[in-house]
């Protein structure tokens, strides 16, 4: 029996999968996404598919890498998606498909305790009694776990100051000659995965190695017949963080600290490590001046042979000081190398930022941009415009001829039967998801685009208000924040505000705390907004909505919850988004994709504007219908939908929901909600 056949059997009624679903019915997108899939395995190559949300792809492409009995990575987007995957979907279809099988799950080392640093951390001792109560917690932790991942530790803010405190990076790790490398959380992880059928990663982990072939995957990709890429739509941003070039002013002043107290612990005395680590920080701190007061969140365009704005005597001469000081550093360190091995790893520290510091001294590569990033520290980033080159020549040729020499000993799957799958709910609006496909070298993969099966007319309805503010209007925010009360009062919460800037997102929420401030305090309404609290916190709480007597929840949310927040049920039934979501037009990064698509003779606004806000717009509508059985609202307050031309193809990328005219049938969808719920509450 073929892979295809035996992938056909377990979609079946009555197939291995209903054990593994609940309420597992037969979806044809589903099953033809699988066979798709399995086609893929068997012939090799690459394999692109949109499945729209509702049609169950993780199990699309779980049955059959499961079933080949190949070696099979699947990389997600977020480590919350790994530990869904490999605590919860794997486990429930390996045991449906009664196969033995080994799992791995394998995350960057900052997600891993490191007993060296804990005793370190341990030793040194803190003030902070926030902090210390938390290092305890993690000391008793540290006694129970198997694992070391800090993701198992409940209560543990993952903004915590003391996360880094008890976590290695690249930087500071002292590999195999640590006191503590025998019992490493992060080598056991490793050597899990190299044993493993199946491995759970993430892209973050993915492209590090890429970058630097430092994180395991040089050892395991080579060994590796099947790959899938689950939220594939993240790939090429989060690809382009990892292969290209950054220096700041906050990793200067962290080098400077380290030298000084490895300094003093290990050769006081022999070095005046005050003099040089005093000498990194003033060169650090005066590259920062140069740059001047600026926002917080000021990118400086970096076309010619400085930033923008800056005299080129001044950033010329202070990125020459930064070099030359950690230069000296490095002199310094070498002298002691032989006398702990953190020494070691400071000079290697060392030389990579110097290496860093003269690179930007000279021309920008090509097919690259590079820009500034000024806060409170400074940034320099150079930065490539996709990773087209890299997963052509990097990623699909990897495991062949020289490329393979990092896993001599293992067996290596044939480059030419590698499968790559691809996979996401959003990754363009045309038929062959050049939005996806062009940046990440794929225009030869096979292309598959599977409909969502929910039927978005019956269940969602879409206003765009006519007579409203334009976007520029500085009565816009106000607004959008009326027409969110007016739901959210109407439903007892259950809203979601999406904003495409911060600053609309602080206005807004400042908006809506105030109109629900005096609201009854019998039933209130709580406003959550972006930023005040944990992320987790945030969507937990809000899903919680109605629930235990408690009042409804306005969340007000930005950039990462457009995807990736999932509230079904009746907790969200109303999504407000603010306006088009176009990417920034004076981010030095969309400049330069715009003057390349101009190069080509193509349209920026066209071929890069439009189809960045309909996948952005696409992933946020995807917010309100989760479940067949969900109901809901869409207000995107735009008016530039109805009134542009470009406005119908933007449209396109939303679900097909039934359109409102006015604000009185907005009303009325609205109370029919409220009517849904009030009988749904009859039945509990």
């Amino acid at each position: 029996m073929s892979l295809q056949e035996r992938v056909h059997e377990a979609f079946l009624p009555d197939g291995a999968l209903s054990l593994a679903a609940e309420q597992f019915h037969v979806r044809e997108g589903q099953t033809n996404m699988a066979l798709a899939v399995a086609e893929a395995i068997e012939t090799g190559g690459q394999l692109v598919v949109e499945a729209g949300t509702g049609v169950g792809k993780t199990f699309s492409y779980l049955v059959p890498a499961l079933l080949s009995g190949e070696r099979v990575m699947i990389s997600t987007a977020t480590k919350a998606l790994q530990d869904q995957l490999f605590g919860r979907d794997l486990p429930r279809l390996v045991e449906a498909l009664a196969l033995p099988i080994r799992m791995a799950l394998l995350k960057g080392r900052g997600s891993y305790l490191c007993l060296h640093r804990l005793e370190l951390a341990r030793r040194d001792g803190h003030d902070d009694r926030g902090a210390a109560r938390a290092l305890a917690k993690i000391e008793q932790w540290a006694q129970a776990t198997r694992t070391g991942d800090l993701a198992e530790l409940p209560g543990l803010d993952e903004r915590s100051p003391v996360i880094p405190l008890v976590t290695s990076s690249r930087e500071n790790c002292l590999g195999a000659q640590c006191p503590k490398f025998r019992a490493c959380h992060v080598n056991q992880a490793r050597r899990e995965a190299l044993a493993a059928d199946v491995v759970v990663v993430n892209h973050h982990l993915f492209f590090a190695d890429l970058a630097v072939r430092e994180s395991g995957m040089a050892e395991l990709l080579p060994t590796v017949r099947v790959a899938v890429f689950d939220e594939a739509h993240q790939l090429n941003e989060t690809g382009i963080q990892f292969l290209g070039v950054q220096l700041g002013s906050a990793q200067a002043l962290d080098f400077a600290r380290d030298v000084l107290a490895a300094g003093l612990q290990h050769a006081r005395g022999l070095v005046d490590w005050t003099q040089l680590a005093a000498g990194v920080e003033h060169a650090a701190r005066e590259l920062r001046l140069v740059a001047g007061k600026q926002w917080p969140g000021t990118k400086l365009r970096w076309n010619e042979a400085v930033p923008e704005g800056l005299d080129p005597h001044q950033w010329q001469f202070a990125l020459e000081q930064l070099q030359q000081s950690i230069e000296a550093a490095a002199d310094g360190l070498d002298t002691v190398s032989e006398l702990s091995p953190d020494f070691t790893r400071l000079y290697e520290r060392a030389m990579e930022l110097a290496r860093r510091s003269a690179r930007f001294a000279l021309p920008c590569a090509p097919e690259s941009v590079r820009w500034v990033d000024v806060g409170q520290q400074l940034r320099l980033v150079e930065s490539p415009l996709d990773i087209a080159d890299a997963i052509r020549t990097r990623v699909l040729q990897i495991g062949s001829g020289e490329q393979d020499g990092e896993g001599e000993g293992a067996a290596q799957a044939e480059p030419e039967r590698r499968s790559w799958i691809f996979t996401s709910a959003t990754l363009g609006d045309d038929a062959r998801l050049r939005w996806f496909t062009e940046p990440c070298g794929l225009q030869e993969a096979r292309v598959l685009r599977v409909s969502s099966p929910f039927d978005y007319a019956r269940q969602a309805a879409l206003y765009v208000p006519r007579d409203f503010p334009r976007p520029q209007d500085p009565s816009h925010g106000a607004q959008v924040a009326r027409i969110a009360a007016r739901g959210a009062q109407r439903l007892g919460g259950r809203t979601l505000v999406l904003t495409t800037t911060t600053r609309a997102l602080r206005s807004i929420g400042e908006d809506l705390s105030r109109r629900f401030g005096a609201a009854d305090m019998l039933s209130p309404i709580e406003v959550l907004v972006q930023g005040e609290l944990p992320k987790r916190v945030l969507m937990d709480r809000f899903r919680e909505g109605a629930q235990h007597g408690r009042g409804g929840c306005v969340l007000v949310a930005t950039a990462s919850f457009w995807e990736g927040f999932d509230a079904p049920g009746d907790a969200l039934q109303l999504v407000v988004i603010d306006k088009l979501p176009f990417p920034p037009p004076n981010d030095p990064l969309v400049e330069a994709r715009g003057r390349r698509l101009e190069a080509q003779g193509r349209s920026p606004f066209n071929d890069y504007f439009v189809p960045e806000a309909a996948i952005a717009l696409k992933q946020g509508a995807g917010r309100l219908i989760r479940r067949e059985t969900d109901r809901g609202v869409l207000v995107i307050c735009d008016t530039r939908l109805i009134s542009m031309g470009y406005g119908k193809r933007l449209l396109g990328a939303v679900p097909a929901m039934r359109r409102l005219e006015n604000e009185e049938s907005l009303d009325v969808a609205l109370d029919e909600l409220v009517a849904l719920n009030a009988q749904d509450d009859s039945f509990v």
